[in-house]
């Protein structure tokens, strides 16, 4: 047997493999024997067909088979062996396989396509300059969330009589009589002037008005009444009427203990001020969440943009394509392949920061970070003090979850905080306190 690496590039090569009939003869013969020890042949009793029968007919499949099983091998000791970072997989020459010889051959020559990360130095410094952002909420944002959660807590009724502030109900018909809807009004969307002929309405009243004017700018008719398109056209112009079934009217819940203990827990805050800085405080965690993997895929890119990685660019699309059967044509992998560049160069990048830094993930550290990510889920559903004897079986039954793919999952989550962590003591981060609607604004250029 022979193996060689054909280096086409820093990135990129061909792999040889040559095997001469001593390579391969002694486990295709072994094969066959063992085939003739269990295959039944009409004429002859188990076990005692010719070998000579039992190669004509099974001779091809087993030297295939044997064949292909020692390339793997080799391949993937190879590759171990001189320590090559491969990108991808390797691709085989399919030409060149379609050219062999099965039953004549008796030296036999493959050929795979490689790419690989070439020289590679990666050099964290303070030069590597990016901004981590944090939310900084300002007390309007805490008042409406109040109020959000005092309409959605708050106790309903339905008045006889409509007031500013409510729902609707009814039936919408077009000026022709040729379209009716039956749909809800939400008075506090729609335009002054026309809000007016809603309140003080009761149930049988008829209102006459035009939908397309009816709200106020940035509202949309077609969205709030929940029209299809052919509805949508046969309102866009003209008046319409609207026949009252019924009125919805949601009063805000009181300030008090009750309300207090339905968002937060029995007794996890007694105060007005105790409560407004608890949904502060969970408030800025939640959108820190976001602005922190926001931030942690900013500082990726700096990162990535300061070191000189060379992809083996066209080998890569091809294996795409190859490695998706043909799910995805070369047009559709060349338009995402920016994309998918920049974060293969972040799983290099990092891959190399783990290895400089002798970073490791220990079980522990998988247990621990899915205990910290229960925790959160519980204690959105306010069960958390109460379940927490019962973490251990949850962990468990969560890491053992889809196969085994959440424990690789959370493994590989924390192996790149790991990283990250590194990363940000060893180059520049600045901390910019930003609004949340800020970050929005950021996030979205």
């Amino acid at each position: 047997m022979e193996i060689t690496l054909d280096k086409k590039s820093n990135n990129e090569g061909l792999v040889k493999i040559k095997l001469t009939e001593a390579d391969y003869q002694p486990r295709v013969e072994a094969k066959i024997k063992d085939y003739g020890k269990k295959v039944n042949i009409k004429g002859f009793r188990p076990g005692k067909a010719p070998a000579s029968m039992i190669k004509k007919m099974y001779g091809t499949s087993v030297l295939v088979e044997e064949i292909n099983d020692i390339l793997s091998k080799t391949l993937n000791d190879y590759i171990k062996t001189n320590d090559i970072q491969i990108l991808g997989e390797p691709l085989p020459d399919m030409e060149a396989s379609k050219r062999i010889d099965w039953d004549n051959q008796k030296e036999f020559e493959f050929a795979y396509q490689i790419g690989f990360v070439g020289d590679l130095k990666i050099e964290l410094n303070d030069k590597i300059k990016a901004t981590a952002y944090e939310i900084e909420l300002d007390d309007k944002a805490v008042e409406d969330t109040i109020a959000n959660l005092r309409s959605q807590y708050g106790d309903t009724s339905n008045p006889e009589v409509s007031e500013e502030g409510d729902f609707i109900f009814g039936e919408l018909v077009s000026e022709d009589g040729s379209t009716k809807k039956t749909t809800s009004l939400p008075l506090e969307k729609m335009d002054g002037r026309v809000q007016k002929k809603f309140i003080g309405v009761k149930k049988d009243d008829t209102i006459e008005f035009e939908p397309a004017k009816a709200f106020k700018k940035g509202e949309s008719a077609e969205d709030i009444l929940n029209l299809t398109a052919e509805e949508s056209q046969a309102f866009a112009t003209g008046k319409a009427t609207f026949t009252v079934k019924n009125i919805n009217r949601t009063s805000e819940a009181e300030l008090n203990q009750d309300f207090f203990d339905k968002i937060f827990g029995k007794d996890a805050v007694d105060s007005l001020e105790g409560f407004k800085a608890k949904v502060k405080d969970v408030l800025t965690s939640n959108y820190n969440k976001e602005a922190a993997s926001f931030s942690n895929e900013k500082i990726k890119e700096a990162i990535v943009s300061k070191m000189k990685i060379d992809l083996p660019d066209e080998f890569l699309k091809k294996w795409l394509v190859a490695a998706n059967e043909n799910k995805f044509s070369a047009e559709q992998v060349a338009a995402e392949y920016d994309q998918y560049a920049t974060q293969l160069r972040w799983s290099i990048i990092a891959n190399e920061i783990a290895k400089n830094n002798s970073i490791k993930v220990e079980h522990e550290d998988v247990v621990e970070a899915t205990k910290n990510m229960i925790r959160e889920q519980l204690a959105a559903s306010g069960l958390g003090a109460q379940l927490e004897a019962n973490m251990d079986a949850f962990v468990d039954n969560y890491l053992k979850g889809e196969n085994g793919d959440n424990y690789m999952k959370t493994l590989n989550q924390v192996q790149s905080e790991k990283v990250l962590a590194v990363a940000k003591e060893q180059i520049t981060v600045k901390t910019e306190k930003v609004s949340p609607d800020k970050l929005r604004e950021i996030a979205a250029n």
